[in-house]
C-alpha cells in the first residue's frame, strides 16, 4: 500500500539565502531540504522583499495573483515559485508592505506581518497541485496566520483539516500593537474567541494568538521550552505555556557543517582537520587585527550582535581583569551604542590586547572562529543559538551560560574525567563568567593535552541538520495520529 505524502508549507518572514537578518534565516533556509522524506514534502513561502538579490528574483516563475481582505483593505498580492537546491519556495508579492529598504523597524510593522500572514492562508488555493496539510509558521511574523485559518478560512473546503505549528525562535519578540487593530486591520473585532486570545495586558499580541491556536508549540532548543514556562524567561506568557504544555516541545536548531567546515572554509588563513591547524589561524588573527602575535596567549572571541540578551554587561565588568590575566579580547559585531563605544574605547586603552571590530563580516566571522581559543557567550537568554555550535566545530572552546540551547548543546569541561566540550557558569553573574574564563586559560596554558582533548571532543560534535530534521518528521508525523 502506497504511503500518504503530507505536504508541509514552512512560512517565514526570512531564509537564506534569499534574506537574512538573524538566526530564524539559518533555520527556515534550511529546514525544508533537510526535512524532506518519503512521506514529507516541505516548501517555504516568504515576503517577496526589496533586499532578496536579482540572482533570485530573475529566475522566480510568476504564478499569478490574487487579493488580501485586510480589514476593510483589500489588497493586491502576487505569486511566485522558484526552485532552488531541490526545494520549492513560493514567494507572496505587494511592493507597498514589501518594497522596503529594510525587512523590519517600519511604523506599520503590525499591518505588514498581518498582511504576509493572512496572505500566506490565502495562497494555499491558489498553490498549483499543492494545497497543504501542515502550515509550519515561525515567530511573530507569522504569528497570525493560524489565528486567521481557524476564525476566516474554516468554512472553505480543505481548510478545515489543515493543522499549525508554531516554532518561537525568540519570544522577546511578540507583535504588540494597538487594540483598535483587532478590526482595523485584522477584522476579528466581532469574534470574541479571537479578542480574547490575542489581547494581553491591554494590547494584541500576535505570538499569543499562535500561542492559544496552533496544534504544536515548538522552541529552538528543550531546555528554552522549559524555561519559557517560567516567569523569568516567559516574557509575560508563561501562564499560556504552562496552560499548553501537553503540545509543547523542544528541538535544538542545526548548522550548515557543510558551509562551516574548517577543512574547506576559503575565509581562512588555513584549512585544517584536526585542532594543531588553528595555529596558523590564530598567528594570521593576531596580524589582522592588531593584536601582541603569541600562541602561548589565550584568544578570546565573541561574534554577536551587542545587546543587553548576548551577556555584554558581564564582559563589560570583567574584561579590565581578563586582560591584566594575560588575556587577549576581540569583538566582533555591531549593536547597542553602548556597548560598541565601550569596546572601541577598550581598544584605545588596551593596544594589542583588546580589539573591537565594530562591524560585520562574514568571511571575518570566520576567521575568528578558527584563530579564536575560547569563544564568548554569556548570554541573559538564549533560545537557541548557532555560534557556539560553529566555534566548536572550528575547535575554538565556548564559555557560556548554560541557558537554553547553550545548556543543551555545550557540556561543560569535567577536570576529573576529561569530559567536555566547553565551559559553563550558571547565574548571570560577572565573577561568576570570569572565573570560568580564568578556568579554561589556566588549562590553555597549564595542560596541552587536556585542552587538545577538549578541541577533538567538540570538534567531533554532530550539530548538522540530521537529528533535528528526524524530530520535525516525527512532529509532523504525530499531528495525524
Amino acid at each position: 500500500m502506497k504511503q500518504e505524502k503530507r505536504k508541509v508549507l514552512l512560512a517565514a518572514f526570512e531564509a537564506v539565502p534569499f534574506i537574512k537578518t538573524g538566526g530564524l534565516g539559518d533555520v527556515a533556509g534550511a529546514l525544508p531540504g533537510a526535512v524532506r522524506s518519503p512521506d514529507l514534502e516541505v516548501r517555504g513561502v516568504l515576503p517577496k522583499l526589496r533586499q532578496i538579490r536579482e540572482e533570485f528574483t530573475a529566475k522566480m516563475q510568476y504564478l499569478g495573483y490574487f487579493y488580501v481582505q485586510l480589514g476593510w483593505r483589500n489588497q493586491y498580492c502576487g505569486l511566485f515559485q522558484l526552485r532552488h537546491k531541490g526545494v520549492t519556495w513560493y514567494f507572496l508579492d505587494n511592493e507597498y508592505y514589501f518594497g522596503r529598504d529594510g525587512a523590519y523597524g517600519y511604523f506599520d510593522d503590525g499591518e505588514r506581518m498581518a498582511f504576509f500572514a493572512k496572505a500566506v492562508c490565502e495562497c494555499c488555493r491558489h498553490l498549483p497541485d499543492y494545497f497543504p496539510d501542515i502550515l509550519h509558521c515561525n515567530d511573530w511574523h507569522t504569528a497570525m496566520a493560524p489565528v486567521f485559518l481557524r476564525e476566516q478560512y474554516q468554512h472553505i473546503p480543505g481548510y478545515e483539516q489543515m493543522r499549525t505549528v508554531l516554532t518561537i525562535h525568540n519570544l522577546k519578540f511578540q507583535g504588540q500593537y494597538d487594540p483598535q487593530i483587532l478590526g482595523d486591520i485584522l477584522g476579528l473585532a466581532g469574534c470574541e474567541a479571537a479578542r480574547n486570545q490575542l489581547i494581553r495586558n491591554g494590547a494584541v499580541n500576535y505570538l499569543a494568538g499562535a500561542a492559544s491556536y496552533a496544534d504544536r508549540i515548538t522552541t529552538v532548543s528543550p531546555s528554552y521550552a522549559r524555561e519559557i514556562c517560567t516567569p523569568y524567561f516567559g516574557e509575560g506568557l508563561d501562564d499560556l505555556f504552562l496552560r499548553r504544555q501537553d503540545i509543547l516541545t523542544g528541538v535544538l536548531n542545526g548548522i550548515d557543517t557543510a558551509s562551516y567546515d574548517p577543512a574547506r572554509d576559503p575565509a581562512l588563513a588555513a584549512a585544517y582537520d584536526v585542532p594543531e591547524g588553528k595555529a596558523d589561524n590564530k598567528a594570521a588573527l593576531q596580524r589582522e587585527l592588531g593584536l601582541e602575535e603569541n600562541g602561548e596567549t589565550p584568544l578570546c572571541v565573541a561574534v554577536s550582535r551587542l545587546t543587553e540578551q548576548k551577556g555584554f554587561d558581564l564582559l563589560n565588568a570583567v574584561a579590565d581583569d581578563l586582560i591584566q590575566a594575560g588575556v587577549q579580547i576581540a569583538v566582533l559585531g555591531t549593536g547597542d551604542p553602548r556597548y560598541e563605544n565601550a569596546y572601541r574605547t577598550m581598544e584605545q586603552y588596551y593596544p594589542g590586547r583588546f580589539s573591537a571590530q565594530i562591524r560585520f563580516s562574514d568571511p571575518l566571522s570566520r576567521r575568528f572562529y578558527a584563530g579564536g581559543d575560547l569563544f564568548l557567550m554569556p548570554s541573559r537568554f538564549e533560545p537557541c543559538g548557532l555560534s557556539q555550535m560553529i566555534a566548536m566545530r572550528y575547535g575554538t572552546l565556548p564559555v557560556v551560560r548554560r541557558t537554553g540551547g547553550l545548556a543543551d548543546s555545550v557540556e561543560p569541561y569535567n577536570r576529573f574525567t576529561g569530559e567536555g566540550t566547553g565551559f559553563g557558569f550558571l547565574n548571570f553573574n560577572a565573577h561568576e563568567f570570569r572565573d570560568s574564563v580564568l578556568e579554561a586559560c589556566a588549562l590553555y596554558r597549564e595542560n596541552k593535552p587536556a585542552w587538545r582533548r577538549l578541541q577533538e571532543q567538540a570538534m567531533a560534535q554532530d550539530f548538522g541538520w540530521r537529528v533535528p530534521a528526524k524530530e520535525y518528521r516525527k512532529l509532523y508525523r504525530s499531528l495525524f495520529v
